[in-house]
């Protein structure tokens, strides 16, 4: 169990389905992995793909219209009228502009311009070049971003890969995982004089948690932002996915342009969505997006520059993107499968976070927040002294341990809190948790 908990997990997890395979006598006959994101792409997507990949269906009058169609004019906004040609290192025009009108109907006309929008190989691959970009430079005093515990289990890795040091402020999790003003002031005094904060990173849906922040919380961010002179990057991948009752995605963008203007035309902001995480996701393509709102132009040159190292996304996932964001309207001929499978797909979303959210609270010593969006719930439990004493005498944390013990004894994967930036202040709270 040393290093990350999650890939010791991973790797017991492909050790035990192996032995599975070849003890027909186990108990087991499968392990059940909650952990992460398992979603697939929806029936126009891979049609429309498909045809890309292999041009002489276009002639095939048993694919609808509409899919036949949108491939056409997907080739044509590549080099040659091919998927195998590279493009721009920051993405096909063609598909960044229709995630700038994407981005534009979402937040009521807020605009949105093509030239900010930045494809890559996924959201992750942006937020790194973007938190390197803003190491660069420093002086004695490195730089440092104010960060959610919990947060994404990549992001302290990725920050600190960068150079760039890790701020934390606790979401309050008797208050549904809020974003506090007070703990945000408290988290940026206490970095003062060992790193100089830079940004405030915020994931809305939560990530694990499923909070939705309100307008209201999202304004007093920004306030904070603006008086602290800090960017704002707003991971926004799991706005497609929000079922909790009452709840509704807003984006920063939104709220930000809906402001006074002296903020609305000054504080920076950098938002991010991708293809894995929404409900057509399908992680193996590749592709996210982040828009630059109020940028200083030379800030994203450079970042331009950094994007140009990795050539540009993979062509597949960068059309899937313009499916996600443009997808089969009223008329056309795959309009109502598409509308069934997201109606479909959101309802079991929602109805799988109600059952596992009412049979997380009926364990004892368990207990777990409503998810109002995303694929996580985030439940805390208050562990065994025993199993306190063994993980301190194995050197691990007592929620990788109990893991690893649910995986073993049970065949149920699932992720340990201390990989979200929780294990301290779990352990002053005395209650872990698992994702």
């Amino acid at each position: 169990m040393r290093g990350s908990p999650q890939a010791a997990l991973q790797s017991l997890a492909a050790r035990i389905t192996q032995e599975i395979s070849q003890v027909s006598s186990s108990l087991m006959t499968q392990s059940c992995k909650n952990h992460f994101n398992v979603s697939h792409l929806l029936a126009c997507c891979p049609q429309v793909l498909a045809v890309c990949l292999c041009p002489q269906l276009l002639k095939d009058k048993s694919l609808p219209l509409d899919v036949r169609l949108r491939a056409q004019s997907l080739l044509e906004s590549c080099d040659g009228g091919s998927v195998g040609a590279y493009t721009p290192s920051s993405g096909l025009h063609r598909v960044r502009q229709s995630i700038a009108e994407f981005i534009t109907r979402r937040d009521a006309g807020a605009p949105s311009y093509a030239k900010d929008i930045y494809i890559s190989a996924g959201s992750q691959m942006a937020m790194m070049v973007l938190v390197k970009m803003m190491a660069s430079g420093q002086g004695e005093t490195p730089a440092g971003v104010l960060t959610p515990a919990p947060c994404p289990p990549k992001l302290p890795m990725l920050l600190d890969d960068a150079g760039l040091t890790l701020v934390p402020y606790r979401l309050t999790e008797e208050r549904g995982w809020a974003v506090e003003l007070d703990e945000l002031h408290r988290a940026l005094e206490a970095a003062r004089g060992r790193c100089e904060p830079r940004a405030i990173y915020l994931s809305n849906p939560g990530i694990p948690t499923g909070h939705m922040q309100d307008r209201k919380s999202i304004e007093e961010v920004i306030r904070f932002a603006a008086a602290e002179k800090l960017v704002l990057l707003a991971d926004e991948v799991y706005q497609d996915s929000v079922y909790g009752a009452g709840s509704e995605f807003v984006s920063y963008k939104r709220v930000l342009f809906e402001m006074d203007k002296h903020l609305s035309d000054t504080v920076e902001l950098v938002s991010f969505h991708s293809l894995s995480s929404g409900c057509m996701g399908e992680c193996g393509l590749r592709a996210g997006f982040m828009e630059a709102v109020n940028m200083d132009a030379g800030v994203m040159h450079y970042v331009d520059t950094l994007m140009c190292f990795d050539i540009s996304a993979p062509v597949t996932g960068q059309l899937a993107l313009d499916l996600m964001v443009n997808p089969p309207k009223p008329g056309d001929a795959s309009y109502d499968t598409y509308t069934q499978e997201i109606l479909l797909t959101r309802a079991t979303l929602s109805q799988n976070a109600q059952r596992a959210w009412h049979f997380l609270n009926a364990l004892p010593g368990m207990s777990c927040q409503p998810a109002m969006g995303g694929i996580f719930l985030y439940p805390s439990l208050r562990l065994p002294a025993a199993i306190t004493e063994q993980a301190e005498a194995l050197g691990v944390e007592p929620d990788a341990l109990y893991c690893q013990r649910l995986l073993q004894e049970e065949g149920v994967i699932v992720g340990a809190g201390c990989q979200h930036g929780d294990a301290a202040a779990a352990a002053a709270a005395d209650r872990r948790h698992l994702r």
